[in-house]
């Protein structure tokens, strides 16, 4: 039976690795990874025995706000430990289940699949003459999915009842908010590592359906693009398959943030795309630029008074996936002067640091600054900012000298993905 092959030694193992790797913020019970593994030892028998005879009652997730690039925030779902390895134990037998009848054109949380497959699928689409897209996002999808439609599609694939019983406690588990178990009777709470394979279950008849009419998409999770030839077929999809999502999987379209637009005028997992001899070239998106600029100023702002060597590392984890991530994108003109700028920043935290004037001196003579140039500016009245723009200071602190203490070149890292 599956709830057997869930709860078998080499399963739970397995799920248990992947649980400490993944690492993660405890649950209500405070809980943390480290701890996870001695508390299994006590306790396991009996946890599995509940598991085998129906009895388990996860504990409710603990609710965290994520802030979003628009002002809005992301709720997260933060499941105890012992729950994030059972829901992946959950997971890791449901994938191979699920996964082989999935759509080609589906690529969130899904094995071997990742977001620069959807963007250069999409490139592809308006290449070949889909010049327009139908671009869906879901309400709220993650915390207004419906309880009974989600579990119809489950069992569907999945016969062992109490496997089917566990999953919808787990989906009515509830919210501790303020310290008060709040009843979730709908969603299935971004956090947990069932969470996405779930999405994915009850988004599947979108995608049959989308295919059965012949279209061009990608969807990621609940972000989904349609391409078509001109405005009117997108004004028809959009309308139709509006019709479907709230008939069918009793959800909404937010209008808002949906649109019939060029390609070029959205922006879709942060990158867009750019028209250039032949088709579109792939771009990142303005936006996704401001949001790393922001993280970039607050690791970068003078009043932080941290070392240099701690700023640099955390500057190093701001951009290091950012540069992973964007690599595919044509950018090398935007982000020479993203570094310039970043570089700037760094002058103006060493400038801030020196602070007196005589420190100031010492080092800029030190740095190979001639003596009256460096006590002119030492005694400079200028603003920080200003003063890092300098030729004296550039001179001074030049990109090699940055690299060389520890700071990581965003060109340099994205001309070598690009090799």
């Amino acid at each position: 039976m599956m709830l057997e092959t869930i709860l078998s030694r080499d399963n739970m193992l397995a799920a248990l690795k992947r649980v400490r790797a993944n690492k993660g913020s405890p649950g209500v019970d405070g809980m943390t990874v480290e701890e996870l593994p001695a508390f299994l030892r006590e306790n396991w028998t009996s946890i599995r025995q509940k598991l085998l005879n129906g009895q388990y009652r996860p504990q409710p997730v603990r609710r965290v706000e994520i802030p979003k690039g628009d002002g809005g925030t992301r709720l997260l779902g933060i499941p105890t430990v012992v729950d994030r390895l059972i829901q992946q134990a959950i997971a890791q037998i449901f994938t191979p289940i699920f996964e082989a009848g999935f759509s080609e054109s589906s690529y969130g949380f899904r094995p071997g699949r990742k977001a620069h497959d959807a963007i250069r699928a999409s490139q592809g689409y308006i290449n070949e003459g889909y010049t327009w897209v139908v671009d869906i996002d879901l309400e709220k999808f993650f915390d207004r999915v419906n309880h009974d439609k989600l579990m119809g599609r489950l069992s569907r694939k999945v016969l062992d009842k109490r496997v089917l019983y566990l999953v919808r406690r787990y989906l009515e588990s509830g919210v501790l908010i303020n310290g008060v178990k709040v009843a979730t009777d709908e969603g299935t709470p971004q956090g947990g590592p069932l969470s996405p394979l779930l999405a994915n279950i009850m988004l599947d008849d979108l995608d049959k359906e989308l295919e059965k009419r012949g279209h061009r998409f990608c969807r990621y999770a609940d972000d989904c693009n349609i391409y078509v030839r001109t405005k009117r077929a997108g004004e028809r999809v959009m309308s139709s398959m509006g019709k479907f999502i709230q008939d069918e999987l009793s959800l909404k379209i937010n209008e808002g943030k949906s649109a019939i637009d060029r390609p070029w005028k959205r922006k879709f997992l942060g990158f867009s795309f750019y028209n250039v001899k032949g088709g579109v070239g792939i771009r990142i998106h303005p936006r996704s630029f401001e949001k790393l600029k922001g993280k970039i100023r607050t690791v970068t702002n003078k009043r932080w008074s941290i070392g240099i060597e701690e700023r640099l590392a955390r500057l190093r984890q701001v951009t290091n996936g950012w540069v992973n991530y964007f690599g595919i994108a044509d950018a090398n003109d935007a982000i020479q002067k993203l570094d310039k700028w970043t570089r700037r920043g760094l002058r103006a935290c060493f400038w801030k640091q020196w602070k007196l004037t005589k420190t100031r001196y010492d080092n800029l003579v030190k740095l190979g600054i001639e003596a009256t140039q460096a006590w002119e500016w030492a005694n400079s009245r200028k603003g920080y900012w200003r003063v890092a723009g300098s030729v004296i200071l550039q001179r001074a602190l030049p990109s090699e000298f940055l690299e060389r203490i520890g700071h990581q070149s965003m060109s340099k890292q994205f001309a070598a993905i690009r090799c």
